[in-house]
């Protein structure tokens, strides 16, 4: 009985149980970290996109096809892989408040993108099968700027 009791007692295994529970937790905080980081900096590279189109469209005689032009190639300058399933929407016709009630017209600009998580979403349709949890996230990123006098 004294042996048993004595075996069962012993802390030989410890660590190894430890490490086995804690480690999954630490992969995935870290695994949460890069791939939150790596989405805010594709938030960004969004929000900077539509503002250099909403740079140009805001200037007169601006060519839509420009304005798209000028995104998508400042996205592929920001390293996004999924560049074509990109939409940009121009409206140059929007208003934008001057102060003291009057407005003016602005062109605004609106750049769709569909983020994938690498590893995340992957995990998450696998765990929760049937369900759009493994579908990309479409980001949205708009900006408007006064247009230029003509």
């Amino acid at each position: 009985m004294r042996r048993i009791c004595k075996r069962l007692g012993g802390e030989q295994g410890t660590a190894l149980l430890e490490t086995a529970m804690t480690l999954p937790l630490l992969l995935v905080v870290s695994v949460g970290i890069f791939e939150f980081g790596r989405a805010f900096q594709t938030w960004q590279v969004l929000t900077n996109a539509a503002r250099e189109g909403a740079r140009l469209a805001v200037m007169p005689g601006t060519a839509t096809g420009a304005v798209d032009t000028r995104v998508k190639s400042y996205l592929t300058s920001g390293q996004l892989d999924n560049v074509a399933n990109a939409t940009v929407v121009i409206d140059p016709d929007a208003t934008v408040d001057i102060g003291g009630g009057a407005t003016a017209t602005a062109s605004l600009v609106t750049v769709t993108y569909p983020f994938q998580f690498m590893v995340l979403q992957p995990v998450a349709s696998l765990l929760v099968a049937g369900s759009t949890a493994g579908a990309p996230i479409t980001m949205t990123a708009t900006a408007t700027m006064r247009n230029e006098s003509q």
